[in-house]
């Protein structure tokens, strides 16, 4: 008698709460660094990017510095993205998750035992920028990885939702990041935390990583990467038209997005003269801010599509940024005003960065899913958020133009509503393709 043919056992689903916290772990510990990396800019220019002898052209020119290393690493984004990218879209997702978070982790802790300019000379600042470096190639492919992986284990009807954890676990990295940096603040005197206070925040970063790294470890791929891939793959124009349209909708989210959430608190220091503490709980307020709408913009969303919710952020923030700049500076503003007016400005990127990752998710196939979103997200990042702390900092050193934040942001937001508008109405109730 003839056995019947084994048949392959169908993969594994992945639970879709499980997919959740497996995909936002690491992308917090990645905007924790990130945020930590921000939020001490100006010590780190102090200590990696002055010389001993208080050479060079002074703290706005080491400042420059810092964040010429910052946007080092946004300009690796996009080589992570495409490298890690198609690494996902060949073998897997939870392959490539585990290959990023641990590189992750490794050159955020090297970053916390760096020696520093007074130790190493002019080697410390080109350590530091290595670093950064190979931050930026694992933070390219977290995303799409992590975004891929989220969206294809959504719920019907929920995939806004589930995408906005991507974002939502940006806010909390960030978040987390401002509170280490502010009880480093508030508990050691200065001298230490520039001895070596400012290196615990980045040396935190392994238990977290070695947390992220064992929830990944037993983690099935998602049942859609198993799903039968047509033969013909996407042709390279129809591709590079998809990754130009994804930039152009997500650029205005990028730039606001860094501009509010991470270069304020250099920008309130420098040009506002105000104390490291006080700059902290600026950040920290916009912050909170902008994950209180995160989660709550991604569920409507899903209810009345991406179009609708992202150009009503995109529209905030052209007609709100400029008087939200100019209430700040303002001493006549009470702290109340001030304080409603840096959670109204975060809350504004909330409604950009909700919907955005299921937005990208849906706009390519399986095939490409990893390396299409996370190359459009790195390469939106590296121009318009990566440089934003370069741009601004030099433009006000410049031109003595206090504004330059909020035209920036607002000019960025301008040019995303046309990208915006080509999203159809219903993209949200269509299957992933």
């Amino acid at each position: 008698m003839t056995q019947p043919a084994l048949r392959p056992a169908p993969p594994a689903s992945v639970p879709p709460r499980r997919a959740l916290v497996a995909g936002s772990v690491g992308n917090f510990v990645e905007w924790y660094e990130f945020g930590v990396y921000g939020y001490f800019a100006t010590v780190i220019a102090d200590l990696f990017f002055t010389p001993a002898d208080g050479g060079g052209g002074g703290r706005a020119e080491a400042l420059a510095g810092t964040y010429a290393a910052f946007a080092v690493a946004f300009f690796f984004r996009p080589v992570g993205a495409v490298l890690f990218g198609r690494l996902g879209d060949r073998v897997g997702r939870r392959p490539v998750l585990l290959l990023v978070v641990g590189l992750m982790t490794l050159s955020t802790t090297l970053i916390g035992l760096l020696p520093t300019y007074a130790t190493a000379g002019a080697a410390a600042p080109w350590m530091l920028t290595a670093l950064r470096a190979l931050q930026g190639l694992s933070a390219g492919g977290e995303f799409g990885g992590a975004v891929s992986l989220m969206t294809e284990c959504a719920p019907p009807g929920r995939r806004g939702r589930y995408g906005a954890w991507q974002s939502f676990t940006v806010a909390l990295g960030l978040l987390a990041g401002a509170a280490v940096a502010a009880a480093s603040a508030t508990v050691l005197t200065e001298a230490a935390l520039y001895d070596w206070g400012w290196r615990i925040p980045f040396l935190l970063t392994l238990p977290l990583g070695l947390t992220a790294l064992h929830l990944r470890l037993t983690l099935p791929e998602t049942p859609a990467f198993h799903q039968p891939k047509p033969t013909a793959a996407p042709v390279p124009g129809t591709t590079v038209r998809t990754l130009l349209l994804g930039i152009g909708r997500i650029m205005g989210w990028s730039a606001a997005g860094y501009t509010f959430l991470v270069v304020l608190p250099s920008y309130l220091q420098v040009t506002l003269h105000a104390s490291f503490r006080q700059a902290l709980i600026a950040t920290v307020l916009a912050n909170l801010g902008f994950a209180a709408t995160i989660l709550p913009a991604g569920a409507l969303s899903d209810r009345i599509g991406r179009r609708a919710v992202m150009l009503c952020g995109a529209g905030l923030v052209v007609l709100l940024a400029l008087p939200l700049l100019h209430l700040l500076r303002d001493p006549a503003a009470g702290t109340p005003a001030k304080a409603a007016a840096l959670l109204l400005a975060g809350a504004v990127v909330g409604l950009l960065a909700g919907p955005g990752p299921a937005m990208l998710a849906e706009m390519f196939p399986t095939a490409v899913r990893c390396s299409g979103l996370a190359t459009a997200y790195a390469l939106s990042n590296a121009v318009f958020a990566g440089c934003a702390g370069l741009l601004v900092t030099e433009l006000v050193r410049r031109t003595g133009n206090p504004d330059v934040p909020a035209l920036y942001a607002a000019c960025a937001c301008a040019l995303s509503i046309p990208a915006l508008l080509t999203l159809h109405p219903d993209d949200h109730r269509r299957p992933l393709q």
